[in-house]
């Protein structure tokens, strides 16, 4: 079985090649692409993908996963290998803290943390950023859920509703851009259900640019506290 690696920017490069000599044809090839987002920090915007979900999401066939920690990369890439078809995975650069090993099914997401005023679905390494932006909320008395999305493509349709349907605040949050990615999967469920209204959190139209990671994401809203405050507004 076929695993290709590159950074994941090359998405873009490489779109053609994926689309018809990958999809179209739906070979079983297996797409481990790093250094995603704005996280690669001193790259700068030419390297810092943003749009790497959007097109792999708009690909017929394609399964999209984005890991948050070790154990869940492990476990990906594993389950990738059983699935019959082209495969995403979207891999960061930064070491992250890991989390003890759950149960992990392609298309099924995973709840970090429970809460009734808020819902934060995220993927990749800002579950680690939502989980502390909860620990602050938790301490001005809003309790906030996290939901790690890590198929983002087939989206746990059921998980967003039930969570949605508490009647707590909604939110993406995604080190991407807020069009294609993340927040406009959980939308589109949303959407679909109708009722609902959804803050999406993430790259606001813009590219990356050159800096240390946490300066870069604290340049784009995308800090824990910086989280917290945008729940608390």
């Amino acid at each position: 079985i076929p695993f290709c690696s590159t950074f994941a920017v090359f998405a873009g490069r490489c779109f053609e090649q994926i689309r018809n000599g990958v999809c179209y044809s739906h070979n079983n090839v297996k797409l481990g692409f790093t250094h995603a987002g704005i996280t690669v920090g001193e790259d700068g915007g030419s390297h810092q993908a943003i749009e790497d979900l959007a097109l792999m999401r708009s690909l017929p066939g394609m399964t999209v996963i984005v890991p948050c920690d070790a154990n869940e990369c492990r476990q990906a890439v594993r389950a990738a290998a059983e699935i019959d078809g082209p495969v995403y995975l979207r891999l960061a650069r930064l070491p992250t803290t890991i989390f003890p090993e759950a149960p992990f099914t392609v298309g099924k997401g995973r709840v970090m943390r429970e809460g009734r005023d808020a819902v934060l679905f995220c993927c990749g390494i800002m579950v680690e950023v939502c989980l502390d932006a909860a620990e602050q909320l938790a301490r001005k008395g809003i309790e906030a859920a996290v939901v790690n999305l890590h198929t983002v493509k087939p989206i746990d349709r059921e998980l967003i509703l039930r969570y949605a349907g508490q009647g707590g605040k909604l939110f993406t949050v995604e080190e991407h851009s807020v069009i294609g990615g993340l927040g406009d999967a959980v939308g589109a469920v949303l959407t679909e259900a109708g009722g609902y209204r959804l803050t999406r959190l993430g790259i606001q139209d813009r590219f990356g640019q050159s800096g240390k990671p946490m300066d870069v994401l604290r340049e784009y809203g995308l800090c824990a506290d910086q989280i917290a405050d945008a729940v608390t507004r």
